[in-house]
């Protein structure tokens, strides 16, 4: 009897594009029954179960190589925790089962639940601290932001690039007193500042349909498995990012040197933090503008998606209806 084997370069795609889907919305569904209960760190811990549950059940040898969790003392799937029903193609993941912690606890826009998965050996491996992040869309000479650069002078490089006025231009930054000085930065030229409470997944993400979103440029501060899941998606969707760790103490050097991090000062461009074939995927927790999130219906539970592969460029929005009630309320 003859049996079908699948080339490997076409094993993210065909077989795991809708199982990393299952597990992103999975992780969305647990946490958004814990939506505006205040409650972060049980909505955090429920996402992370039932992520951790649903990655074990693919055909995967999975290794988690950047995860939420060290920084903050939150729930986490652990940095080199193994994942996967232990046969399959080996994988690297990086993982934010809740994204938005704060606006799914007060129940407002923008939580998502969301992974990236590569080739093993392919995505940064790194530990969760803080990273400088700076990234525009697709469409642009290389080189036009530079992180080392004054917000002021990339406001002004991506205007000129654009071929139009600073004021034309709208940043997207963290809300967030360490980003006093950027904000007023970006403001001395005219361009305007979007502030976002959380969430610069999504955020960096806007910068690639500036026309529909309104985002041109993402600049910050914010953490480093979010950068990496950023990556993860403008690597199939286009765009610049470049990155740097805050490796701000000896302790974060150390752990970074034992990850392999031997430049503590490196900057970071996308093929750095994703060099192989990827999938990304968020599922909406709450209602925003990536995605809507959950709807608990009286016999289904929707939910919407959007997952990404590189190689590709191929992007997908799922909405789906689950019927299944019983198995999701076990999760």
């Amino acid at each position: 009897m003859s049996t079908i084997s699948v080339p490997p370069q076409l094993l993210l795609e065909r077989i795991l594009t809708l199982e990393i889907v299952r597990v992103t919305e999975r992780a969305a569904v647990s946490a958004a029954r814990l939506r505006g209960h205040g409650n972060e760190k049980g909505a955090d811990q429920a996402a992370v179960d039932a992520m951790r549950r649903e990655l074990n059940k693919i055909p995967i040898k999975g290794t988690v190589v950047i995860g939420e969790g060290e920084r903050d003392e939150a729930p986490m799937l652990f940095i080199g925790e193994k994942v996967g029903a232990e046969f399959g193609p080996d994988v690297d993941i990086a993982v934010d089962p809740l994204e938005g912690t704060t606006l799914c606890a007060k129940n407002m826009p923008g939580s998502i639940a969301t992974m990236a998965m590569a080739e093993g050996g392919t995505l940064l491996n790194a530990p969760d601290v803080y990273m400088q992040k700076i990234a525009i869309g697709p469409g642009y000479a290389k080189n036009v932001i530079d992180i080392d650069a004054p917000p002021a002078e990339n406001i002004r490089r991506l205007a000129r690039a654009k071929d139009v006025h600073p004021s034309a231009i709208t940043a997207l930054v963290l809300d967030r007193p360490r980003h006093a000085e950027i904000i007023n930065a970006i403001r001395s030229t005219g361009a305007a500042v979007r502030l976002i409470t959380d969430g610069d997944v999504a955020g960096v993400i806007h910068t690639a349909d500036p026309e529909n979103t309104g985002v041109d440029i993402y600049i910050g501060t914010g953490g480093a498995p979010e950068g990496v899941l950023a990556a993860s998606a403008l690597r199939c969707i286009g765009g610049q990012m470049q990155c740097r760790l805050i490796l701000d103490t000896d302790e974060k050097r150390e752990r970074a040197a034992k990850m392999g991090i031997k430049d503590p000062s490196m900057i970071y461009g996308i093929e750095d933090m994703v060099k192989g074939d990827c999938l990304f995927s968020a599922t909406g927790v709450t209602d925003g503008s990536l995605l809507s999130g959950v709807k608990f219906r009286k016999n289904t539970i929707e939910t919407e998606t959007v997952v990404m592969r590189s190689v590709t460029g191929t992007v997908r929005y799922i909405k789906a209806e689950h019927r299944q009630l019983e198995k999701f309320h076990l999760d």
